[in-house]
């Protein structure tokens, strides 16, 4: 049995719009693996600082999930992935770290670390070198739970002594940042910058283009970050094409790498912007009931008949923006390949 089914509508899109912008090898730079969904605690150790509608596309993603998804999204396509367990504050981060370590020892994909603010330095240094991991995956999940969920800052959950253990050893820092502004909030665009300035060694990868989902999430940021040279860019889980023009003119081809955000991007959904927030309008009862989801809602035929994969729909948003800006075939296999298979020395 296929892990999803693949429709006649998927293949149209896929062969009309996607196969030939799309270059011989992809790789991936934000998957998640795990065997299993965290119990949720007693009791909460932090209020709820994260969206739910993502955990409605798959209870388990194990590498072979991953794999199989992409041999049915990209037929005929070489693909890696970047991966990492599933962030969230009653993940045992021992036992999904280990999990992707044997992952990628096997596979021979690269990975990172998911890491909680309070392990010490001297033991995060150890753990990715035991681990065999590129660096770290940070999450606003675990900064002090003390914390009201509207004020986490960056620093909150990666501190400065991780920091400065990812820049001595000149590994991967994977940044999903927090705060109801996203990209455009000043403490954000600081913070970022603060990092730019000091660490001049670790690859400093801001997810999502820092969730910037809505046109206006993005603010002055675009402006604000002009001068940057070494912050990259990952447009996972992102189908906002007016964001990634405004990246491209930006940070241009080199600082752009394609990711997915698997499993979450086989969700069959078509994004759309109301009243400043993204929703995602998907056919009726395919996820159970979304009626009090505000980023969620739902499509009955034929309307719903027309609906794509997540991850069709974001690839769509970024190939309307190439055009308009120009893009190459090199700039393309650059932002799909090359870019992060450097980074990673993945060949």
């Amino acid at each position: 049995m296929s892990l999803f089914d693949v429709l006649p509508i998927d293949h149209k899109f896929y062969a009309e719009n996607l196969r030939e912008f799309l270059p011989d090898k992809i790789f991936d730079a934000h998957t998640h693996i795990f065997k299993s969904k965290p119990a949720a605690r007693a009791e909460a150790t932090a209020e709820q600082r994260t969206v739910t509608w993502p955990d409605r596309v798959a209870a388990v993603n194990p590498v072979e999930d991953i794999e199989a998804t992409a041999s049915l999204m990209f037929p005929g396509k070489r693909y890696a992935p970047l991966m990492f367990g599933m962030p969230d504050v009653n993940t045992d981060l021992q036992e999904a770290n280990a999990y992707v370590s044997a992952c990628a020892v096997s596979r021979g994909y690269p990975a990172l670390l998911l890491t909680s603010p309070d392990t010490p330095p001297d033991k995060l240094e150890a753990d990715i070198l035991r681990g065999g991991f590129s660096g770290i995956k940070v999450y606003l999940s675990y900064a002090p739970p003390y914390i009201p969920a509207n004020e986490i800052r960056i620093f909150d959950f990666l501190p400065h002594a991780h920091l400065e253990v990812m820049d001595r050893r000149s590994w991967v820092v994977m940044l999903h940042i927090s705060r109801p502004q996203r990209l455009r909030d000043p403490v954000n665009l600081a913070q970022l910058l603060e990092i730019e300035r000091t660490y001049k060694n670790l690859r400093l990868i801001v997810a999502h283009v820092g969730r910037a989902y809505c046109n206006a999430d993005a603010g002055d940021a675009f402006n604000v970050l002009k001068g940057t040279e070494r912050m990259l860019f990952d447009f996972s889980a992102n189908t906002n094409g007016r964001i990634f023009e405004q990246l491209i003119n930006m940070a241009g081809s080199s600082r752009i790498l394609f990711g997915s955000d698997l499993p979450i991007t086989r969700m069959r959904m078509k994004r759309v912007e109301r009243g400043g927030i993204y929703v995602n309008l998907v056919p009726r009862g395919l996820y159970g009931d979304v009626s009090g989801d505000p980023n969620m809602g739902e499509l009955d035929p034929p309307e719903s008949d027309s609906l794509t994969f997540f991850m069709y729909e974001e690839i769509e948003a970024f190939r309307q923006a190439a055009l308009r800006t120009k893009l190459s075939h090199g700039d393309i296999e650059k932002i799909f390949w090359s870019n992060a298979a450097d980074i990673f020395n993945y060949r």
